[in-house]
């Protein structure tokens, strides 16, 4: 599709408007990536440049809904697989939207889905999706890459879930976070079930046993009680701490928690069978 050359004043115009729907559809953070951001950073293989998938791609809208971080502190739970899943219909939803109104404006567009894999167990053996929103994040201005590979934002920390709309809407782009959000405190490090995480000296991010952690996912989802989180949760970076503090949640809370609903898993009894098929066929 042709566009007539917008004025910057426009550019500014739309974009602000799109930020708005965004908003109003559930969105609690937004950025604007220009998709150059993608080769100019030399970060990420061209293959998974928005670009190099829809050569009409112009900009890419990030997306963010926090992770409450009181659920989240449960641990693996069903509290936190339920809010979990919310997130993730949250956000599918109000990024289909969000294109569906940029159709009725008349610009291209649609939305690369939350999770780019079709189950758990496939990370296992290619640990690795079609498309990195954790980059896109940082490429829309909404924060760094933290030691533990996830999107530290100045809101959220790492608790924050996203997606992304890509269109051919010419529209300014934010400006990227300058200053590391990360603290290296090693939290994530300390606490991970698995110990994943490998700090280097040389570089900020960690080194990361992938298929270690994708593993033990494929575990707690017999369980009743998929993901993990324990990186994110332990993270102390974030407004929603000074909300909440380092602990919301009473160590017998916690354990409460990750008990209910996940009897015969957490009690070393088998799954029964026809739990599992639905966990086979249904539950993502």
């Amino acid at each position: 599709m042709e566009q007539q050359k917008q004025t910057g004043q426009q550019r500014s115009a739309l974009k602000q408007r799109i930020k708005r729907q965004a908003l109003r559809l559930g969105a609690n953070i937004v950025g604007f990536a220009s998709v150059d951001r993608w080769p100019q950073q030399g970060e990420v293989a061209e293959a998974y440049w928005p670009q190099s998938i829809w050569p009409w791609s112009r900009t890419v809208i990030v997306l963010g809904v926090q992770i409450y971080l009181p659920m989240i502190e449960t641990t693996p739970s069903v509290v936190y697989s339920e809010c979990y899943n919310t997130t993730n219909r949250l956000l599918d939803d109000t990024a289909y939207r969000l294109a569906n109104k940029l159709n009725q404006w008349g610009y291209r567009a649609h939305w690369f889905p939350r999770d780019c894999y079709g189950d758990i167990s496939v990370l296992v053996k290619k640990p690795e999706a079609a498309f990195s929103h954790v980059f896109a994040g940082k490429y829309a201005g909404l924060g760094t890459l933290g030691l533990n590979h996830t999107l530290i934002t100045p809101e959220y920390g790492p608790r924050v879930r996203l997606v992304s709309v890509i269109t051919d809407a010419d529209v300014p782009a934010d400006a990227m976070q300058e200053k590391d959000l990360c603290i290296q405190c090693k939290r994530c490090v300390f606490n991970c079930p698995t110990h994943a995480f490998t700090p280097r000296n040389d570089r900020l991010i960690a080194d990361m046993a992938k298929a270690r952690c994708a593993g033990y996912h494929q575990k707690l989802k017999t369980e009743f009680r998929y993901p993990c989180g324990v990186c994110i949760a332990v993270c102390p970076v974030g407004a929603d701490r000074k909300r909440y503090g380092m602990h919301s949640v009473t160590a017998d809370g916690a354990a409460h928690c990750r008990d209910f609903g996940s009897a015969n898993a957490v009690e070393g009894r088998g799954v029964p069978e026809e739990a599992q098929k639905i966990i086979d066929t249904a539950i993502r």
